[in-house]
């Protein structure tokens, strides 16, 4: 599936969210989760600074959010629906 999303997988885990990059994914934290969704009312730039930096923790996986974001349709609409998605959590 391309584009960027978040996947609860289970509760009461060491990692109960997975952040999808096009066809691989990386293990999201519930304290990142939560600062995430305390800061989803960001301005769109601003959330995506957010979500590379609290997300992609080492230049790989930033280098992979931002290919993902660019070949998968508008930015714009894929970063605010992540904003809402990471209050649905």
């Amino acid at each position: 599936m391309k584009g960027l999303r978040f996947e609860r997988i289970g509760k009461n885990r060491h990692y109960n969210v997975v952040f999808h990059m096009g066809s691989s994914y990386v293990p999201v934290t519930d304290e990142t989760v939560e600062e995430l969704k305390a800061q989803s009312l960001l301005p769109v730039e601003r959330f995506l600074d957010l979500l590379i930096d609290r997300v992609g923790y080492s230049s790989y996986l930033k280098d992979q959010i931002r290919t993902e974001l660019k070949s998968s349709g508008d930015p714009v609409t894929q970063i605010t629906v992540l904003q809402g998605a990471i209050r649905d959590l």
